[in-house]
């Protein structure tokens, strides 16, 4: 199969807004927000009359916005839209970006964004114990540890390509087995991507790593039509290495500097199995990177040597 069209998945920013209103709307019962759930109802969540009702804008006005229509709502209806679908602070800021009006096209837009770190930030995870690495936009993995690399993937030895996060989770089979809740995690960066999409809406990258990973994964193609959204933060990860075993790790983003870099660093619990676990790792690591530079010093001499 050719690499698909960087716009096959791509929506009109109207379109898009629509699809999330809805897909909102559409979770919320009447019994949350207030309103008596009696009766036979021929649609999932609420009704377009009562989100607008609730809302406090006009039937017709709320229904051409769910159609895409050609509107600007102001802040005070995007608000009351948001209060009214009881939306978290991600989802706010998705609704947000979602309805600003129209900026340039993407072949005349800013669209670039740093794919190197500071080397101060590489020295920086580098003298870290517990597993640390750096996401960009569009999750492009931009720097690693040792530690991240044993416990994840060696990243730098791939192509620039497939340093991507997204694409690592649902291209590598591989992360099937390394993550015990797989389905979990693969949703998470679904719905980041949802939210970087939003935020960058002109970057053609972005728009043709979505598409290739929605071609290839149809759980993706599921989880990416139920329009969820999340920020990087905190959290807690299950992993089942294939050396070490089972491990529960706990990973805290920073952004850096630059907005447009995210900086992760895992933690397991003192005295627990984890962190027995993750003191192997690093025994296993150290030795996996002394036999390569064995190697590496080996192949050295025997290109240097002359030839019997």
């Amino acid at each position: 199969m050719g690499s698909p069209r960087s716009d096959t998945f791509a929506m009109a920013p109207k379109a898009e807004l629509g699809e999330f209103l809805k897909s909102r709307r559409d979770r919320l019962r009447p019994e949350d927000v207030g309103l008596p759930s009696g009766g036979q109802r021929r649609v999932p969540g609420l009704r377009r009359e009562e989100l607008a009702m609730l809302a406090g804008v006009s039937v017709d006005y709320y229904v051409r916005l769910e159609q895409g229509r050609d509107l600007t709502p102001s802040q005070s209806v995007l608000d009351a839209l948001a209060r009214a679908l009881r939306l978290d602070d991600t989802e706010r800021e998705h609704l947000n970006a979602l309805a600003r009006p129209p900026r340039l096209p993407f072949e005349a837009a800013d669209v670039g964004a740093p794919t190197e770190v500071r080397p101060s930030v590489q020295m920086l995870i580098d003298g870290l114990d517990q597993p640390a690495f750096v996401l960009g936009r569009r999750m492009d993995i931009l720097a690693t540890n040792r530690m991240a690399r044993a416990l994840l993937a060696d990243f730098d030895a791939r192509p620039p390509r497939e340093r991507n996060h997204a694409r690592w989770i649902f291209l590598d089979p591989a992360t099937r087995e390394l993550y015990l809740d797989w389905p979990v995690v693969a949703r998470e960066n679904v719905a980041i991507l949802r939210h970087d999409a939003a935020q960058h809406p002109d970057d053609p990258r972005l728009r043709e790593l979505i598409g290739e990973v929605s071609m290839a994964s149809p759980e993706f193609r599921t989880w990416w039509a139920e329009h969820d959204v999340a920020a990087r933060n905190s959290g807690t990860k299950r992993y089942r290495h294939p050396v070490v075993g089972e491990m529960k790790i706990h990973f805290e983003a920073m952004r850096l500097a630059d907005e447009d870099q995210l900086l992760f660093i895992y933690s397991v619990e003192p005295g627990s199995p984890s962190h027995d676990a993750m003191r192997l790792l690093a025994t296993w690591a150290a030795t996996q990177d002394a036999e390569a530079r064995h190697a590496s010093t080996r192949d050295a001499d025997d290109r240097a040597s002359p030839m019997a």
